[in-house]
């Protein structure tokens, strides 16, 4: 999963043997003998008020009650979602089309009794998006990517969200069928088995096959009014399906990005095994009240789901897919490859997570930035920007935090409120293990290496032993590797990067440059606060000269920007309009300072911050540039 910056300035932080039976052909077969697939339905054709239709026919059960749920989490998140919430009017019918007696235990879970008797289940499905504005960003609503979307002219269909499962049957086959209006276009990488229109041809019904409730979370869909491209890089099958609400922007206007981009991913990882065939799935956010504002994207094992603002320019949208996909397609390496017992046997209502995020989600970005400046995408001063600003995101998260017991207690306070740092000192753990292997084996070897000799050791179907892989690794590469282990990421010791980056024969400066109006160091000078209502800005401000330069002050509330009243309701997408502000600009921003009001009624000017870069010492050693050399093209 990757949150991309943009859902923290306009999201979250501004809100701080088995006993059933199946009947075939009239018999019962025990479930153990023959596996049956589930018969689920989805209706989009009978969609009314955001709500969707489902059933659910799993066949004859042998058992006095039965348990059905709805996953509190979904793998690739590390927050709960509690997709029962969005359940509705759920019944179950016995064979005569009687309703039986159903309790729901918790939000997520439902006992149905007189199981025996029990033919079938329905009920409505509301999507996500749209209640993100109520429910709130970081309140257990689900991240954007992992969401689901109920409108007209698109459907978001995170089959987590819409399917569940029974206790008894995780391990059975499902049979989907998909009712939609004729002229939908689809996308999803599920197996196809028939497809069937209507006599009036204005329906069709597409079934799917899933070889167990996994394949059911882990392919999600897009239907609707969608621009699809396809297109080979390499040995694999490429699908990217948009969605723009107002046909902003399309499949072809990303194509040449993304094939470029996973080209050069594939020489990077050389042998790794791969996926015959990789999904991209873009939903564009009108960012409306009710769009989606968690930007992002969200892995799955052959394909990731990417939300991000329509507003933004092509050129900007196209980096940041650059950003985002490129992440989630490192994740074929760890979790997809090398995980733990946590990743492989997910528990989606009651998960325990892996001690590993730094692999995980740290080592996924570092490759995500690592391989541009391998393969040529980026120069080496942009890595280098890229590497300051993760020490910036860091230094302003909890720097004295086990990265291990973090990981591990990620649902909890105060772990929780510090998941956004695995994309910044994670990715440095990734960097650091990396200079040290590198420095080690005289520049022959690095943290690619060693995933992929993880990889080959384990693989998609074998976990690791969640205890033991640091000392594996341990083994498997040098005694330095232990002590950053022990002191750094199970410890709670602070990381003194200057260390890592004098043996690359770099160093770290102080210099002025120009910045945008809204962000410093990789965080926005903006939060909010639910008790008062207010949007307000923080001590950051006089980091960012313009700001300052107009006199403005920690704590200062933002009563209007342009006319608009800032409310906690529509603050993401003013702060949207904020964060593409250019020079030249009139603006009219309004103030709130002890009771009086402070009028701001200007052009923009260029503005400008202290920042820290990352460059190299003109005093670097022939030997620290050898060892650079291999660090940024080995």
């Amino acid at each position: 999963m990757k949150k991309y910056l943009l859902s923290i300035v306009f999201g979250g932080v501004l809100l701080t043997g088995c006993n059933a039976t199946k009947t075939i052909g009239g018999k019962s077969k025990k479930e153990s003998a023959i596996n049956v697939p589930i018969a689920t339905s989805l209706d989009i054709t009978k969609a009314a008020s955001d709500l969707v239709p489902v059933t659910i026919n799993p066949g004859r059960f042998s058992r006095e009650a039965v348990t059905y749920r709805l996953p509190k989490v979904v793998p690739g998140t590390y927050s709960v979602s509690d997709f029962g919430k969005y359940i509705q009017d759920f019944k179950a019918f016995d064979y005569k089309g009687t309703e039986l007696s159903v309790n729901q235990l918790d939000v997520n879970t439902w006992i149905i009794n007189n199981a025996k008797e029990l033919d079938y289940i329905t009920y409505n499905v509301n999507d996500t998006y749209d209640i993100e504005v109520r429910g709130g960003i970081g309140n257990d609503t689900p991240f954007s990517p992992s969401g689901t979307n109920i409108e007209p002219n698109n459907y978001v269909l995170n089959l987590h969200g819409f399917i569940g499962y029974f206790d008894s049957l995780k391990n059975n086959e499902y049979q989907l069928d998909i009712i939609a209006p004729v002229n939908f276009k689809k996308s999803t990488a599920l197996p196809q088995l028939t497809s069937q229109v209507s006599k009036d041809g204005s329906t069709e019904v597409s079934t799917y096959f899933a070889p167990r409730y996994f394949d059911i979370t882990d392919n999600p869909m897009f239907y609707g009014d969608l621009s699809i491209e396809e297109f080979i890089v390499d040995d694999i099958k490429i699908v990217l399906s948009v969605y723009s609400p107002n046909k902003v922007h399309t499949a072809q206007s990303f194509k040449k990005t993304i094939e470029t981009m996973m080209k050069a991913q594939k020489v990077y990882l050389g042998d790794i095994n791969s996926t015959a065939r990789y999904d991209i799935y873009l939903y564009l956010s009108e960012m409306k009240e009710t769009s989606p504002k968690g930007f992002g994207a969200l892995e799955h094992h052959t394909s990731t789901v990417v939300v991000l603002p329509e507003m933004l320019p092509q050129e900007s949208l196209s980096q940041s897919m650059e950003d985002v996909v490129s992440h989630e397609f490192f994740h074929i390496i760890t979790p997809l490859s090398v995980h733990s017992e946590d990743v492989h046997y997910f528990d989606y209502n009651n998960p325990t997570f892996s001690k590993h995020l730094w692999m995980y989600e740290g080592v996924t970005e570092y490759f995500a930035n690592l391989f541009k400046v391998d393969q040529g995408l980026a120069n080496e001063q942009e890595f280098y920007d890229a590497i300051i600003g993760k020490v910036n995101g860091s230094l302003a998260m909890d720097d004295s935090m086990s990265f291990t017991k973090m990981s591990e207690n990620i649902l909890d306070d105060p772990y929780k409120n510090q998941y956004l740092n695995v994309y910044q000192k994670g990715a440095l753990i990734g960097m650091c293990i990396d200079i040290l292997i590198r420095e080690e084996s005289n520049g022959n070897r690095g943290v690619l290496s060693l995933m992929k000799e993880l990889s080959h050791k384990y693989g998609n179907n074998k976990p690791f032993n969640d205890d033991t892989i640091i000392e594996e690794i341990i083994t498997m590469t040098y005694p330095s590797i232990e002590k950053f282990f022990n002191t750094h990421v199970i410890g709670n010791t602070p990381i003194n990067y200057n260390e890592f980056f004098e043996k690359m024969g770099l160093q770290i400066s102080d210099v002025q440059k120009e910045s945008n109006y809204l962000i410093v160091n990789n965080a926005p000078i903006v939060s909010g606060s639910k008790s008062e209502q207010t949007i307000f800005f923080t001590e950051s401000v006089s980091k960012i000269s313009f700001w300052a330069e107009q006199g403005v002050r920690a704590n200062d509330v933002i009563k209007s920007i342009d006319g608009t009243v800032v409310t906690l309701e529509n603050v993401n997408t003013v702060m949207g309009q904020v964060y593409g502000w250019k020079s030249g600009r009139e603006i009219d921003v309004r103030l709130e300072r002890d009771g009086e009001e402070i009028v701001i009624k200007t052009t923009l000017t260029p503005s400008y911050t202290i920042s820290k870069i990352l460059q190299e010492n003109k005093n670097a050693t022939p030997a620290q540039k050898e060892l650079r050399q291999a660090w940024l093209k080995g």
